[in-house]
């Protein structure tokens, strides 16, 4: 069975089994300790810390190891904050960070802090110039992300440090989806990575402090790791972490090529092969193992089960979820469609066969769903009013935006639609619709329960 979800974690590198296993003999004592165990455990570590460190471009002694890379996105804001707060106490951060730098940052206003969100483009891009225009004399740290974790746009990183470095602003990019693929450039501040999102073991996290930036831990006081993450370690699962970001790096250029190729497959016939499907995020200015699609018309988990069902696992930021009826974050920053979500992250080794039947079972399963939820084919209706209203309250996510679909042939050109819904995702899916299928979105309207939004008919 294919597994298409490397973006949230990745299958385990056969190197870094390897190095677990021998750490697992070799380095089980305490680093700390001046015993032979205790030395070799310490002579693991360093070869660890410093194969990590030129993987990331900086210092051994600049990088600590965490227990995780959310660990690390945590220890990283809240140091940085806290080491220039005499500057001030004001947050930058992209509208589609990941949640644990979304999650520092409300933490942080909630304590007092100033949260500045940067805008994105529909691409998932933030500009440098977007960055320049949210720093002011009281920014004690902005951060960004290399690349996009639902959509894989990349970051103009470079750009925006340079406009940090201006300002005397550090920058924190969390480097967890594109570490493996190669280096951050720029002269970014400080720099987190999560070790499962490169096929190294889960519970390992990647914090580096770039001299001279002022960095205060918080907490109480430990010995371990430069007093940034205290605690004995996960030495066997620091090894092999950094084994196997040293062997995907050796692998990444040749492996990017190959996958950019599947990837490029999956964007052109996902496009062709169903109805009413946007493909999000960045064609040329992307990672190369992943791709993310919306489809029209469809329950975002229903479709997720069904390619399960039919071998293939793959992830989404849709919206039709039963654990959560809010849409995602990065998806509704960009103002693109998120029903029926799915993003396909390849891991290394994918085939050009699995991708094949993956593109065979997709429209199949997108179908399915659109023939039980009774999706309309077409306009068939004669114009019957110049506006018609919709009751859709207590509908949820994607029926919704079926209902306007059926009524849309119902007024006239240069009539209009009202859907009246109590559903969140309605007010970003509907003005996502009129952008696929041509429509003027006229704006949004407060009722006693929930919202009215309105749709002029252009074609």
């Amino acid at each position: 069975m294919p597994y298409f979800d490397s973006a949230s974690a990745a299958p385990l590198h056969p190197v870094a089994r390897q190095a677990l296993l021998a750490a697992l003999d070799e380095g089980w004592a305490d680093p700390a300790r001046l015993y032979r165990e205790g030395r070799r455990a310490r002579l693991l570590l360093d070869a660890a810390r410093e194969a990590a460190a030129e993987a990331v471009g900086c210092r051994a002694d600049e990088l600590v190891f965490t227990p995780s890379g959310t660990h690390a996105v945590h220890t990283g804001v809240a140091g940085a904050l806290a080491g220039r707060r005499r500057v001030g106490n004001r947050l930058v951060v992209s509208a589609v960070e990941h949640s644990s730098v979304l999650h520092a940052a409300e933490t942080h206003a909630a304590s007092g802090g100033a949260v500045t969100e940067v805008a994105v483009d529909r691409l998932g891009a933030v500009s440098a110039d977007g960055y320049a225009s949210a720093l002011d004399p009281t920014t004690a740290l902005a951060c960004l992300q290399s690349a996009n974790h639902e959509v894989g746009t990349v970051q103009p990183v470079a750009e925006v440090a340079e406009v940090c470095g201006a300002a005397g602003v550090p920058l924190l990019v969390d480097a967890a989806q594109s570490l493996g693929w190669g280096p951050v450039e720029g002269a970014w501040s400080l720099l987190t990575a999560s070790a499962h999102k490169w096929g190294g073991p889960p519970g390992v996290g990647l914090l580096a402090v770039r001299k001279g930036v002022r960095f205060a831990p918080q907490g109480p006081a430990d010995e371990r790791e430069s007093g940034r993450s205290p605690g004995f370690g996960n030495l066997p699962a620091v090894v092999a972490a950094a084994a196997s970001l040293r062997a995907v790096r050796a692998e990444a250029d040749a492996e990017a090529a190959r996958l950019r190729v599947l990837v490029d497959r999956i964007r052109r016939r996902v496009a062709r092969l169903v109805p009413d499907v946007e493909v999000v995020g960045d064609a040329e200015r992307r990672l190369p193992h992943l791709v993310t699609f919306s489809c029209l018309y469809v329950d975002g988990e229903t479709l997720l089960h069904e390619l399960d069902r039919a071998g293939y696992s793959v992830s989404s930021g849709s919206s039709c979820t039963s654990s959560t009826l809010t849409a995602s974050h990065v998806l509704k920053a960009m103002g693109v469609l998120s029903e029926g979500n799915v993003r396909v992250s390849l891991p290394p080794g994918t085939t050009a066969e699995e991708v094949n039947g993956f593109l065979e079972a997709l429209p199949r399963a997108v179908s399915g769903i659109r023939a039980r939820l009774g999706v309309p084919s077409a306009q068939e209706a004669a114009p019957v009013a110049e506006s018609v209203e919709l009751d859709a309250l207590g509908l949820r996510c994607p029926q919704p935006v079926i209902e306007l679909a059926r009524a849309i042939g119902r007024v006239p050109v240069g009539g209009t639609v009202t859907v009246v819904s109590d559903d969140e995702v309605a007010r970003l899916d509907i003005p996502a619709w009129c952008v696929m299928r041509g429509h003027a979105y006229v704006g949004e309207t407060p009722r006693p329960a929930g919202a009215a939004y309105t749709v002029r008919r252009l074609t």
